[in-house]
């Protein structure tokens, strides 16, 4: 349990992530809880969309597992692990919906993949869905038709589709102006509070991860393992590592980022 009471859903225990000999990342130790949004943060190229495939099956360790709700997920057997996949909902850095498909279908297909509800049961719970991220009215438009920051809203709504237990997020942010990233962190805020959903998301933006993060890891690709851990807004107060100051100032310890939500 956690302070505020809530349990841990999952647990990164030991793990150590590797491209055959070389290791990118090891040892790395960290608790999530329920309702809580998790950010895995640091610079390019230090692992953080890898520890993210680790979590989500894709890719599995060289040392260590992932616990989902005290459960082993790389020992479990493929069935298990199917099935905790279901509970799991994943938006990509670009969103990828399919350009063919209107908003309407890119939401419903995995409800018509993995659900045996009627193609009209379908369409109310993509209409539903596309509402909830408030993209209201434009179930017929296409990828193409609507702005960079609406297509992020609608692969959430699309991960959101079978009502997961967790979202895991990779750079949501990634190629949105500010208004639109504010607006996204905000969403995503409102549907930690109201749905009670817990968040996995890899960002190296300032403003947003400030503005979501209640926990978070510190991934350092010089000494290949996680530096830090905790409240990125406790770590600027408190941490007196110079690498874990300088990613949370950009550099300019003297000028630290507008952190107020």
């Amino acid at each position: 349990m956690s302070a505020n009471g809530k349990p841990v859903q999952i647990e990164i225990r030991d793990l150590t992530m590797a491209f055959g000999s070389f290791v990118v990342m090891r040892d790395i130790s960290a608790k999530i809880h329920r309702a809580e949004i998790f950010i895995i943060m640091g610079g390019s190229g230090c692992g953080k969309s890898t520890l993210l495939r680790h979590m989500i099956g894709l890719k599995g360790p060289a040392k260590g597992d992932v616990f989902y709700s005290g459960q082993s997920f790389w020992r479990a057997d493929d069935e298990a692990r199917r099935e905790k996949l279901r509970g799991f909902g994943v938006l990509f850095q670009g969103g990828a919906l399919w350009s063919s498909m209107t908003l309407e279908e890119n939401v419903g297909l995995p409800l018509g993949e993995y659900t045996d509800l009627s193609p009209g049961e379908i369409q109310e719970v993509a209409r539903l869905k596309l509402a909830l991220v408030g993209l209201k009215g434009f179930e017929e438009f296409y990828p193409a038709e609507i702005s960079g920051g609406m297509c992020k809203r609608a692969g959430l709504a699309r991960a959101m589709a079978l009502d997961p237990d967790i979202l895991f997020f990779d750079e949501p942010s990634a190629g949105l102006d500010p208004i639109s990233s504010r607006n996204l962190d905000e969403l995503i805020l409102q549907l930690r509070d109201s749905l009670g959903t817990t968040f996995v998301v890899v960002s190296h933006e300032l403003q947003s991860i400030f503005a979501i993060a209640d926990n978070s890891v510190f991934l350092d690709t010089n000494t290949r393992t996680m530096r830090a851990q905790g409240s990125p807004r406790e770590l600027l107060k408190s941490s007196t590592d110079p690498y874990v100051r300088e990613f949370l100032t950009r550099g300019e310890a003297a000028r630290e980022p507008n952190i107020s939500a």
